[in-house]
């Protein structure tokens, strides 16, 4: 079942051949329209990912039309990251049949070793280890250029724009984070109107600023290090699961959706948070000097453009925190 290299399957018969117990299970951090289970192959804990444009409207918001997690598995770039991360994934199998195609991820289940779901802050070790694997696993990919048509950098800050999730929301089953983000983004003007301001510019032109974070150094990035998908091994390994959003960007703005995506769960400040991630591409060989503030500020930027809305309606200490560095960063560089 398993090989050394990315085993891609026939179909979903061949990938899963031999299963038993199929049960089909809804994540509790699940919110994209993908399906899942949890069967048994070989004697083996396994979990299965079904998923396609026509459900998934996670992938209809990025764009994302070639199944990105199914390019970078038959590049070999699962296999690429250090050993400290454990991806899970088996196999792939790609139904190309229909109108839309469909893909099948096959997983080992890795459900004891996931952070549990919730608002509680996660032990200050944890989190440790996160920040240094992650900054591990950008080292490792420093200069990593994207030949595969990935998810651009000049798109991420449009994922939750008013005019991207304005087709979602005419769906009769638009999405309720999609509805939030629409009342987050109705709510800014009220509660920042200079972040609104600056963010709407960004949503207008976002290529001036992807073109300058362009200019800094980019690596791989899996794209959704959020709580719901990481976890840790007994072994001391973090798991990482859902490379949803991969793509060559900026080692920060992975590092800014960790921030803003985990902040009522992380045990220490943002500041410490940066800091330490910084350190730790430092000691695994990334001289970060002459480009490090740049890259950070204006990734931060990006971040509060792309997720101000879930910022909107939060916390005032949380908004402004965004607002600031938000500000900080075009005062500076644009």
């Amino acid at each position: 079942m398993e090989t050394n290299l990315p085993w891609t399957a026939r179909s979903l018969d061949s990938l899963i051949r031999g299963a038993t117990d199929r049960i089909p299970v809804r994540s509790t951090d699940a919110k994209s329209g993908a399906s899942f289970e949890k069967l048994i192959i070989d004697g083996r804990p396994c979990f299965l990912k079904l998923l396609s444009a026509r459900d998934d409207w996670l992938m209809r918001v990025t764009g994302n039309t070639t199944h990105w997690e199914f390019q970078v598995w038959q590049a070999g770039l699962y296999h690429s990251v250090p050993s400290v991360i454990d991806h899970a994934m088996i196999g792939m199998a790609l139904d190309e049949s229909g109108d839309l195609p469909r893909l099948a991820m096959l997983m080992h289940d890795r459900s004891a070793d996931l952070v549990p779901p919730g608002d509680d802050v996660i032990p200050a070790t944890q989190h440790a280890s996160f920040v240094r694997h992650l900054a591990l696993m950008h080292a490792a990919n420093l200069g990593w250029q994207d030949d595969l048509g990935l998810y651009p950098l000049v798109r991420r800050t449009l994922m939750f724009a008013p005019a991207t999730i304005a087709p979602e929301l005419a769906r009769d089953d638009a999405p309720l984070t999609l509805r939030v983000a629409e009342r987050g983004w109705k709510l800014l003007p009220e509660r920042d109107a200079a972040l609104f301001e600056l963010v709407s510019a960004v949503h207008s032109d976002p290529t001036t600023l992807a073109g300058l974070v362009a200019e800094t150094p980019q690596t791989f990035i899996a794209g959704d290090w959020k709580m719901g998908n990481l976890g840790t091994r007994q072994s001391g390994e973090t798991v990482l699961l859902d490379w949803a959003y991969p793509g060559e960007a900026p080692p920060a703005w992975e590092l800014a959706w960790y921030l803003a995506l985990n902040r009522t769960r992380i045990p220490e400040s943002k500041s410490d948070t940066i800091g330490r991630y910084r350190r730790s591409l430092e000691r695994a060989g990334i001289d970060t000097d002459s480009w490090w503030d740049r890259q950070l500020d204006l990734c931060l930027l990006a971040m509060a453009a792309t997720m101000g809305w879930e910022k909107a309606v939060g916390d005032a200490d949380e908004l402004a925190w965004w607002s600031e560095r938000a500000q900080e960063a075009a005062a500076r560089w644009l």
